[in-house]
């Protein structure tokens, strides 16, 4: 029969990535959180993890295995916390992804005043602009700008955004603005690329309709705090979240372009794994990010459409 703390220990050292580190936390020496591992794997009759002296590699069995875990203990520390002390407390890891502009200017910074009011939290941000499987990557929250495609996951709404086109001053006095999106063709472009997607085009909604527009590149990286670091010290176009640029509109560092061409929506989302009863920490904090985005969104999108032009 399957330990319920030997299951703890397994989720616990795949979301830090170390078998001794995950044994530490729950007062346990390497060599005993070792032989509980191989007790679970031995009462499960399969082997749930590759063990090397620097990494450990979920095998199938153990993917499929993790995904349910996460679910099943959060489940019962909520229904713990429940019958002891008649309300959920916001305790245990939060794990947090955002891409790497959005979570240095907001989400990080939200989320630690949440912690800081939550002293049982431990907080963990994952700032990367790959989309991260949550499964793979033990993530609790995510929060990502468009449509979602996983169907095992849910989404929440946490606030309304649009992108847009955006170039420094000091680009615009030397290479002059652009009038059209056909007139794009002759600019700098600063372009994001993704393993395995290439290069990313810009979708643009004009008078005719979507139109998928595909430039040559003068720069491309695989972060977005990076390409809008480069637009700003003049390199380029750039195609950013107003979110990610409104600090910069309102210091004149960037200027947003082409007004009377309407961009696409990219709204934030929360996005979480689909399951009945979520942990308190992972409700409150979305409940919470919502609150404190909402209360920026005006301003910020704001900023940016009164400076188009």
């Amino acid at each position: 029969m399957v330990d319920f703390e030997d299951m703890r220990l397994f989720v616990r050292a795949v979301t830090d990535g170390s078998l001794s580190a995950a044994g530490r936390e729950l007062g346990l020496s390497p060599a005993a959180a070792s032989k509980r591992l191989n007790r679970l794997e031995q009462a499960l009759g399969v082997r749930l993890l590759q063990r090397s002296s620097r990494r450990l590699l979920l095998t199938e069995e153990g993917t499929i295995y993790f995904e349910r875990c996460q679910a099943i203990i959060a489940d019962v520390d909520d229904a713990n916390s429940a019958v002891g002390m008649g309300q959920l407390e916001v305790r245990g890891q939060l794990h947090i992804s955002a891409s790497v502009d959005m979570g240095r200017q907001y989400i990080g910074p939200i989320a630690a005043d949440f912690a800081a009011q939550h002293p049982q939290l431990k907080l963990r941000i994952t700032n990367s602009d790959a989309m991260l499987d949550l499964f793979e990557h033990g993530v609790d929250v995510a929060v990502r700008g468009g449509s979602m495609s996983d169907s095992r996951l849910v989404s929440r709404l946490l606030a309304n955004n649009f992108r847009v086109l955006c170039a420094s001053p000091a680009y615009l006095a030397r290479r002059g603005h652009p009038t059209s999106v056909d007139d794009l063709q002759r600019h700098d472009c600063l372009m994001l690329h993704r393993p395995g997607l290439g290069i990313l085009p810009w979708i643009l909604q004009t008078p005719d309709g979507p139109r998928t527009l595909r430039v040559d590149a003068a720069i491309t990286c695989d972060n977005g705090d990076l390409m809008r670091a480069l637009a700003v010290a003049g390199h380029g176009l750039a195609f950013k979240s107003a979110w990610d640029i409104a600090e910069d509109v309102r210091a004149g560092r960037l200027v947003p372009l082409l007004g009377d061409v309407i961009m696409p929506e990219a709204h934030f989302y929360a996005i979480y794994p689909s399951r009945c009863y979520l942990p308190a920490r992972i409700r409150r904090f979305v409940d919470y990010l919502q609150q404190e985005l909402q209360a920026r969104e005006r301003e910020v999108l704001d900023t940016v459409r009164n400076a188009m032009r």
